[in-house]
């Protein structure tokens, strides 16, 4: 399948995230994010149970998705320490988001072995399977561009976009969190993204305030 004119672009800016360690940062403005883009669209895969999921089941919660594989040496396992160590100071706040790993290796990355590597971080995270066409086809709707890179001894590495999508409930997305970015900064995006227009309620309050000049809501200081 020919990548997307964005997917081309994110190709390009996987060296810059590679070299730089940074990613585009997309900015929060109130309750919303800067330069919303018609990303996302249907696919047909499977969770860890082997149960079918499309785009359905990411609509009507916000999403948190990221496209990477468990032999993944520096960014899927930095970047999935930074979520789980976000969601953990969200508390039940985070149940209101889906947070998703899709594989982009299914040839090695098996239920087992997905929910093996999972078991390390936070347990809300979910991850999707299906075979090399069916992760082909939803990396192309959401944008993802990856390829398959031969390393010494036969093996294979994969090279691939290390953003995280964020998603309204209605599956826009709204912004993203950069490679790199920081446990705090991933927070403030979560709960914004997570609690659009106000601060949690019931229990959460105690740990969110609308603060700033952007009025978003972040931890409470």
């Amino acid at each position: 399948m020919a990548p997307s004119p964005l997917a081309l672009i994110a190709s390009a800016t996987l060296v810059t995230l590679v070299a730089t360690g940074t990613g585009a940062i997309v900015l929060q403005q109130g309750s919303q994010f800067s330069h919303p883009r018609r990303v996302g669209g249907s696919f047909a895969m499977a969770d860890l149970d082997g149960k079918p999921v499309s785009q359905a089941d990411l609509l009507g919660k916000p999403t948190a998705l990221f496209f990477g594989f468990t032999h993944c040496p520096e960014v899927c396992p930095t970047t999935l320490a930074t979520l789980s160590a976000a969601l953990g100071r969200m508390g039940r706040d985070a149940d209101r988001l889906n947070v998703v790993f899709v594989t982009l290796d299914p040839e090695r990355d098996t239920p087992e072995s997905l929910r093996d590597y999972l078991a390390a971080f936070d347990p809300r995270i979910r991850s999707f399977v299906g075979t090399p066409e069916q992760v082909a086809r939803m990396a192309d709707a959401y944008h993802v561009a990856y390829k398959r890179v031969p390393v010494q001894g036969g093996d294979y590495t994969m090279e691939h976009s290390a953003t995280v999508g964020l998603f309204d409930k209605t599956g826009r997305m709204v912004g993203e969190i950069g490679y790199g970015e920081d446990e705090d900064r991933t927070l403030s995006k979560l709960i914004t993204l997570a609690l659009p227009g106000q601060c949690a309620p019931g229990g959460g309050a105690a740990l969110w305030e609308t603060n700033g000049p952007t009025n978003a809501c972040g931890p409470r200081s």
